[in-house]
């Protein structure tokens, strides 16, 4: 089984917490599943779910670099030197980031959600949203990346996982995956036609 499932903010990707924080149990009823991979806490967005261990090992192992796409807003206006640093790999504490694919959007798209609670708007100063797509999943990686070219990340919403996209699930629901998406997974990341 594979579960599409939208992380709303706030919510842990665990199924249990001692602190009585949210949790994945309190959005998806099905037993069994579990989270390959992982959104921060402050993250929002796709988050697949299967109780299939080889594909969990599959969408999270770095050799099968399986590109993950967020929408992310960041703090200050990107210069065309801090896009091209994204585009050709960040040095972070733990090593060199792989390439990353880096559009800057004008605005946040019509679609997105407003987040619960709302980003703390400072009028002087501005904000812009990056579409950044990258083949590893390192600890925090984009908002560490984000940080070490100027931009701390103020907001986080994965959007596509290999051939997987959000689509218009709201925050909170989740769908299972069939089809030519889901076996794409299961395979090289390539939907058959």
């Amino acid at each position: 089984m594979l579960i599409a499932l939208n992380k709303p903010y706030g919510v842990l990707c665990q199924f249990t917490d001692r602190e009585g924080r949210p949790t994945l149990a309190d959005y998806v009823a099905q037993k069994g599943v579990y989270a390959a991979g992982r959104l921060d806490r402050d993250s929002e967005g796709l988050l697949l779910l299967t109780d299939e261990g080889p594909l969990a090992h599959r969408l999270t192992d770095p050799r099968h670099k399986q590109p993950k796409t967020y929408l992310v807003q960041v703090e200050g206006t990107p210069s065309a030197q801090a896009l091209q640093q994204l585009q050709r790999g960040v040095r972070l504490k733990d090593g060199m980031t792989r390439p990353a694919q880096v559009e800057l959007r004008a605005t946040a798209p019509g679609w997105l959600w407003p987040r619960d609670p709302p980003v703390r708007f400072r009028k002087h100063i501005p904000t812009a949203w990056l579409e950044l797509t990258i083949r590893e999943g390192r600890n925090r990686q984009v908002r560490r990346m984000t940080a070490a070219v100027g931009l701390p990340t103020l907001r986080l919403v994965r959007t596509r996982v290999g051939a997987v996209e959000l689509g218009d699930l709201a925050p909170g629901d989740w769908t299972e995956l069939q089809g030519d998406a889901a076996a794409a997974l299961r395979t090289d990341g390539v939907p058959r036609k």
